[in-house]
């Protein structure tokens, strides 16, 4: 039985599923994040891209140095710095 290879912990993206976008004509590293959703997750592809990039680069057989990092977002709402700092008081410590 073959084994389910996560490259994506986050988002729970397979080698399967890169390779499958590679077949459908997505080779590019922005196109994969968009079909399968790797980078999105807590981690931002810190933990992942480097898997993901090997992966397209072997399906779509080519360099890995050929593939352009893809776009970093901030999240969507800023964490507090106070929050961070472990100075914020939490809405649930009433």
């Amino acid at each position: 039985m073959p084994r389910k290879v996560i490259l994506c912990r986050c988002e729970d993206v397979t080698l399967a599923d890169v390779q499958h976008a590679v077949a459908l004509g997505y080779t590019d590293l922005e196109e994969v994040k968009r079909y399968t959703g790797f980078g999105t997750g807590p981690c931002q592809g810190k933990e992942c891209l480097r898997g993901i990039v090997v992966a397209i680069a072997e399906a779509a057989r080519l360099a890995p140095t050929a593939l352009a990092p893809f776009t970093s977002r901030p999240p969507l709402v800023p964490t507090e710095l106070a929050v961070l700092a472990g100075a914020g008081k939490s809405k649930r410590s009433k």
